[in-house]
Order: C-alpha cells, then sequence, then structure tokens
C-alpha cells in the first residue's frame, strides 16, 4: 500500500490487529477538503464504513459532522465527533425518532408514512432539526445486487409515483444515495436522472444530499467535475449540498495484521491464520471479493501456492488463494490491505474467536499505538 511502512507496522503490531496509518488518513483528509473549498460542499463521515472514534479528532478537523443509521450511531457521533449529525434509516421506531430528535441536525425519512405519522413529534423540533426524504431515482449502477439501493423491489428511498398528491410541508431537503465503491461518472448519470424526476422538488428546499459510495480519494476520480456538478446544483436550486462518503475517509488507510498458525494439505497447500473472512472481514463473504495482501500474488505466480483460511468452524471461513516467493510457516506474518472500511463496523464475536486489537500508527514518529484491545470479558458481555 502506497506510504505506509508495511514491514514496520508488522514488526510492531500485535497479531490479529487492525493499524490505522494516520499519515494516509491526512492524505485522505486533504483531498477532501480540497473539494469542500472549491465546492462549498459539506462533507460527512458515514460511520456505517468507518466508526473508529479515537480519530475523529482528526478527522473532525475537515469533516462538517457524521452520518448515521442508528440511534447508537447518532450518539457515538453527537459524543465523540461533535459537530452534525444527519440520521437515516429504512424505518424507525417511535422511540427512536423521539432520542434522534434530541441528538440529531437533519432526520431523513424514508417513506411518507413514516413522515407523517411521526410529524406531531419532529414539528415540535421546526427550526432546531431539518427533516428530509430520501428518493429513489431507480437509476441502477450498482454491479453487485446486495450493495445496489436502486436495485428492483429496493426497500431504499421513495421513487418519484409515490409523491403524487403528497404534501411536503416542512421537508427542507432531498437525500439519494446509489452509489458502491464508484467514481464520479456514475454519479454524473445518476445526478442527470435525479433532477430530471426530483428537481422540481428542490426550489425552495434547503439542502441536497448526494449520499454516499463516492471514491472521491481514489486514484482516478474526476475531483474537477464533482466540484462542477456540486456548483452546479448549488446555483442552480440555492440549496447547500452533502457528501457522504465513508470509504473516501478509510481508502488506503490501514491493514489488518494477520499470523500464519498453521499449514495443512488436502489437494492444495492451505495455510490457517488467526483471522476470519467471517468475524473478521465478512464482505469477502458477502460481496464477494478478494482482498489485497502486501508481497502476496495470484495463484501460480510465484513458486508456493495457499488457500488462507481463518480458525472458524465455517467450512467456508476461505479469505482466498494466494502464491508468495518464500513458504508460509507458522509465526509468518501477513498484512490484508485496505481493512480499515467495513471491517472493524462488521466483526462478529462468532466461535468466540480473538477480536483483532485496533491500533493507529505514526509516521512521523514511527509509533505504533494499540488503542483497544480485546479479551473474554468482551465477548461474554455481548450473551447472557
Amino acid at each position: 500500500m502506497i506510504g505506509i511502512d508495511i514491514p514496520k507496522i508488522l514488526e510492531l503490531a500485535p497479531s490479529p490487529a487492525y493499524v490505522v496509518d494516520l499519515g494516509r488518513l491526512r492524505h485522505n483528509l486533504a483531498i477532501l477538503d480540497q473539494v469542500q473549498k472549491r465546492s462549498g460542499a459539506k462533507i460527512l463521515m458515514a460511520l456505517k464504513a468507518f466508526a473508529m472514534w479515537s480519530v475523529f479528532p482528526v478527522i473532525r478537523e475537515t469533516l462538517h459532522g457524521v452520518c448515521a443509521s442508528s440511534p447508537w450511531e447518532a450518539r457515538l457521533g453527537r459524543e465523540e465527533f461533535g459537530r452534525e449529525v444527519h440520521s437515516f434509516a429504512a424505518a424507525f421506531k417511535e422511540s427512536d425518532v423521539v432520542e434522534l430528535l434530541e441528538i440529531s441536525n437533519h432526520l431523513v425519512f424514508n417513506s411518507f408514512n413514516q413522515l407523517e405519522r411521526f410529524r406531531p413529534l419532529w414539528e415540535r423540533e421546526k427550526g432546531r432539526v431539518s427533516i428530509g426524504l430520501r428518493v429513489n431515482p431507480e437509476h441502477s449502477e450498482g454491479h453487485t445486487p446486495i450493495y445496489d439501493p436502486c436495485a428492483p423491489t429496493s426497500r431504499l428511498g421513495i421513487p418519484l409515483r409515490e409523491f403524487e398528491g403528497r404534501s411536503l410541508d416542512g421537508v427542507e431537503g432531498l437525500h439519494f444515495h446509489t452509489l458502491c465503491e464508484q467514481l464520479f461518472e456514475p454519479l454524473e448519470r445518476t445526478a442527470r436522472v435525479f433532477e430530471e424526476k426530483f428537481g422540481r422538488y428542490l426550489h425552495g428546499m434547503k439542502w441536497l444530499n448526494l449520499g454516499g459510495g463516492h471514491h472521491i480519494t481514489r486514484e482516478g476520480y474526476d475531483i474537477d467535475a464533482l466540484v462542477e456538478l456540486i456548483t452546479y446544483f448549488k446555483r442552480k436550486y440555492d440549496v447547500e449540498v452533502y457528501l457522504e462518503p465513508g470509504e473516501a475517509i478509510a481508502i488506503g488507510t490501514g491493514i489488518l495484521v494477520a499470523e500464519v498458525l498453521d499449514v495443512v494439505h488436502n489437494e492444495m497447500d492451505i495455510a490457517i491464520l488467526d483471522v476470519s473472512a467471517t468475524c473478521h472481514m465478512p464482505d469477502i463473504l458477502e460481496m464477494p471479493y478478494r482482498p489485497g495482501i502486501t508481497g502476496g500474488y495470484d495463484p501460480g505466480v510465484k513458486p508456493h501456492t495457499y488457500r488462507l483460511g481463518g480458525p472458524s468452524c465455517l467450512a467456508g471461513d476461505v479469505i482466498g488463494d494466494w502464491s508468495f516467493e518464500e513458504p508460509l510457516v507458522p509465526g509468518r506474518r501477513l498484512a490484508f490491505e485496505d481493512m480499515s472500511h467495513y471491517t472493524m463496523v462488521k466483526t462478529t464475536t462468532f466461535n468466540g474467536i480473538q477480536h483483532p486489537a485496533i491500533c493507529t500508527y505514526e509516521p512521523e514518529s514511527g509509533e505504533l499505538k494499540v488503542v483497544r484491545t480485546f479479551g473474554y470479558e468482551d465477548f461474554r458481555r455481548r450473551l447472557s
């Protein structure tokens, strides 16, 4: 991974461990800050992707707040980030709305039913909490159905036909979120469809939220075009524009340190690690995808090919196949790349497997700090 001293981290870190490189994090934030300054947009951090609150003091110097998908996330954002909190969920309980109205700046509903059901609650907070609606442009740019909010029969967002005859009284903004790990061009196409369908409703509103899934900090992202698009909406409709990427903050910032526990053979060599796909990297199975490994290559490229698997009892706890220059032996450390986002927030304690430590690495000083470790009591407290 560019800019990260992986050999040093492997030397210093415990295993297993998530390690976030603070230098790379600052690099990403600098790019996002330029987008904000050039366009006038406000960028929020999506806690669903990255919620390592020990680094919030670094992030809040640049970003304007967080977006939350539940009262717990919103509370974390309010208590630990301390700037704006924007909340949305597919549906709320009444108790959720009561709590969220206390700690949110924006509250976005997913249906007219919920907007009206809870109107007596949110109307009391007019002027303090801004109310919005999530819309579904019904324009699919996703390649993986499980991550496509515009897939057929999606429960996320209100399609245009539902707006017929509905009152927008009290609604101050619209929100769409349709992307997943994508560059600018899918946003441009989606924005065009969104404006064609919903642009008429923006007149007189206060804000537009373009959602997340924007890989702004990835190489090849057309930042100039993004700035131009944001400027267009701000000027034409006189609205504040928000973006809420999660991955863009964390892309390339961290690794998952793993250790080889054993090597067995069953038609091929299989290395069993102290990290698990199902427990520590669930998107490998859900997406599915194959993460990068420093010094790891496609099967057969180098002399020694292995299937890497976790220690759990799940037969499918397989991370993937790689080849290496040297044989893998017990005690060998491996670095899984780009492991900050959608890892820590999705881990489980299935089988009681050791949860990775959470660490930071400061390249300017060479210091690795173990921020949090997990023990038996953490596992026990999740059960009863």
